[in-house]
């Protein structure tokens, strides 16, 4: 699975007043699209503009790609789109630039429910009464039920929303509209009141407001772990199966860096080691995969409300050699936690020929990971 998020600021924005477009004004010391592209750190990220915002676009120092807009919204989302075609995305995520607050849990939300169907974004549910209005006058009301306020980002399989783009006529409000006018079905996630939709000038006073009142609660933690060789063909190191002259010694498969990522984030959470949750004197855990103590110190990591923002494993051995297996192992560790791969790290070191690992006793792995609360 491959995640890109489109983030479309190609608009005008003139009813939130101010001498440049909405997305492009001050807000807590940065663009307000600036804030919408750190929400998606970690991802593949592709910022559409307008011609005449080039400049400030590149001006942002951003790693995002940047796509020149169209006249409409549903051009410059189709422009992105076109862009990402040929390349491995498999799910793509379109998020407006106004938008400078949205969460981690969101994006998890949309996500999440985009593994179990073609398309998905938050809303919230209408509370109020709804009028009609003439002339300044109540005219009438409307029944306010099944009645829900469009948020994004708005998540959709990548080859399924590219080719509604491309048969839609074009004037859609949103991506929604354009998936729905190609038989998609869209599920509606639990919005947030705080991503707001920046339009007009008092809109930057609650933008304000809610940055300045945005508790950021991020656990640090570290894992290092060990495993001597032993009589063997292979190592598994970080979900994947090398080839080697040696096996790994262990009570489980022995996966050390899969051993010290877990935890890691164990250590984030204040929860002790994988000896804590799965003793290595129970006689069920012998042989285990290690991918099991990964998975519960994940689903563990989201009961307590947090998301992974990313991890870092390095490998000290002087054989096998890890750089061929980096781009498998850290695919192999994103898909067991359920992140984007651009939040995870792997890579290697030798000790020189010093100590056990350079007289190839065995492998030890160190690794850390940062959870933010959702």
């Amino acid at each position: 699975m491959s995640i890109a998020v489109i983030i479309v600021a190609a608009g005008r924005g003139t009813r939130a007043g101010g001498d440049l477009p909405k997305q492009w004004q001050d807000l807590a010391g940065k663009a307000v699209v600036a804030h919408a592209l750190a929400a998606f750190a970690g991802f593949r990220r592709l910022l559409v503009v307008h011609p005449d915002d080039l400049a400030r676009a590149e001006a942002l120092g951003s790693e995002a790609q940047i796509i020149l807009g169209g006249e409409t919204r549903d051009q410059s989302v189709r422009a992105a789109l076109e862009a990402l075609e040929g390349s491995d995305t498999t799910q793509v995520l379109i998020h407006d630039g106004a938008r400078p607050i949205v969460s981690p849990a969101i994006i998890q939300r949309v996500l999440d429910a985009l593994s179990q169907g073609s398309g998905a974004a938050p809303a919230l549910a209408m509370t109020d009464a709804l009028w009609t209005g003439v002339q300044g006058q109540v005219s009438g009301t409307r029944d306010r039920s099944g009645l829900y306020r469009a948020q994004t980002p708005q998540g959709f399989h990548f080859p399924e929303i590219l080719a509604a783009h491309r048969s839609h006529p074009g004037g859609a409000a949103d991506d929604v509209e354009v998936a729905r006018a190609a038989g998609m079905r869209v599920t509606i996630v639990e919005g947030d009141e705080q991503n707001i939709k920046l339009t007009f000038p008092g809109d930057f006073a609650r933008a304000r407001q809610s940055l300045k009142g945005r508790g950021m609660d991020i656990r640090l933690g570290n894992g290092y772990d060990v495993h001597a060789f032993t009589g063997g063909d292979h190592v598994w190191l970080c979900g994947v199966k090398v080839a080697h002259d040696k096996a790994l010694l262990g009570h489980s498969d022995a996966d050390v860096g899969m051993h010290a990522l877990t935890d890691a984030i164990y250590g984030a959470l204040a929860e002790g080691d994988i000896g804590t949750h799965f003793p290595p004197s129970d006689p069920q855990w012998k042989g285990a995969q290690s991918h099991i103590f990964l998975r519960h110190a994940v689903a563990l990591t989201k009961d307590r409300g947090f998301g992974i923002a990313n991890c870092d494993v390095t490998l000290v051995c002087e054989r096998p050699k890890i750089g061929p297996h980096a781009a498998a192992m850290r695919a192999a560790l994103a898909q067991i936690m359920g992140i984007e791969v651009g939040r995870v790290s792997v890579k290697a070191t030798t000790s020189e020929r010093l100590g056990f690992t350079g007289r190839e006793e065995g492998i030890a792995a160190l690794a850390t990971a940062t959870l933010i609360a959702l």
